[in-house]
């Protein structure tokens, strides 16, 4: 079995700064395309940003030039440091990855979420 779990969430004004951490665990072959995805009260879940194994990013409009999404293969874990926060990045981060477990097996796992809020 494999598990995501995810770090560093927090309350933060406006203008601040937080970086989140999820490691992965269990099982593992190898990791393909990891990633972050966020929820806001009331709304869907929305991608924040996606990186794969070799470190090609992808990052959502609302937050290119201040979100930098990173990864660390040995360590199986995905960071997203997040800068220039605003109140409108409030809401829970998931960690998203797709795990290889075998030659011939693969899974989607998902995260428990942290808690990201950002005061005006």
């Amino acid at each position: 079995q494999v598990q995501l779990v995810e770090s560093g969430g927090g309350l933060v004004q406006a203008g601040g700064s937080l970086r989140l951490s999820c490691a992965a665990s269990g099982r593992i072959f190898s990791i393909n395309d990891m990633g972050w995805y966020r929820q806001a009260p009331g709304k869907q879940r929305e991608l924040v940003a996606t990186i794969t194994k070799g470190g090609y990013t992808n990052d959502a409009d609302s937050v290119k030039g201040r979100f930098t999404i990173s990864r660390d293969n040995a360590k199986n874990t995905v960071y997203l440091q997040m800068n220039s926060l605003k109140p409108e990045d409030t809401g829970a981060y998931y960690c998203n990855a797709f795990v290889v477990l075998t030659s011939r097996s693969s899974v989607e796992v998902w995260g428990q979420g942290t808690l990201v809020t950002v005061s005006s």
